[in-house]
């Protein structure tokens, strides 16, 4: 379990690498290739994949994929720390109703 949050985090990070990269995009191919936010954030979603496939390999699937959406929480605090975008009662509700979901299958697998 603690893999697949941790790869949550690291996915998180690159949500915001994506977003910061996508920011700073022109209409050239060149601007995609030199784009070290966006190359970044490609690098850490796939570093967050490879956490999920080693955590796989000792866990039970159906407990483990949902950890993934543990992400949303990470990206709601970094997206009002770097984008400084506005933190409202549905989002945090939403991201409530993601951690019960979460717990409540933990508590289902015993």
């Amino acid at each position: 379990m603690a893999l697949v949050v941790v790869g949550s985090f690291i996915g998180s990070f690159g949500a915001v690498l994506l977003k910061a990269g996508a920011g700073r995009l022109a209409r050239s191919f060149h601007s995609v290739i030199t784009n070290w936010r966006l190359a970044l954030g490609v690098v850490l979603y796939g570093l967050s994949s490879v956490f999920f496939v080693l955590a796989t390999t000792k866990g039970e699937l159906t407990i483990l994929y949902p950890l993934v959406s543990l992400g949303y929480l990470w990206t709601l605090i970094w997206a009002k720390l770097f984008f400084n975008e506005p933190l409202t009662r549905y989002k945090f509700f939403g991201v409530g109703l993601i951690l019960a979901g979460v717990f409540m299958l933990k508590l289902s697998s015993g």
